[in-house]
């Protein structure tokens, strides 16, 4: 269990790490007309980045107390 929880923390952290620090969703929801919603997206990038942080700390302490 720890190897699959760590495993999606990390591509999880990774994932709303580069959708945070790079313009990837501008672009792409300006592209198909939805840029109202651009000005949304910290509200629901930050806090998914720090689950998925909390994720990968939880697994990586799993993995080193067995």
């Amino acid at each position: 269990m720890p190897t699959s929880l760590l495993k999606t923390g990390i591509i999880g952290t990774v994932i709303a790490a580069i959708c945070c620090f790079t313009p990837i969703l501008v672009v792409l929801l300006g592209t198909i007309g939805l840029a109202s919603l651009v000005g949304y997206l910290d509200y629901i990038l930050l806090p998914l980045l720090g689950i998925f942080i909390c994720i990968t700390l939880y697994a990586l302490i799993l993995r080193f107390k067995s």
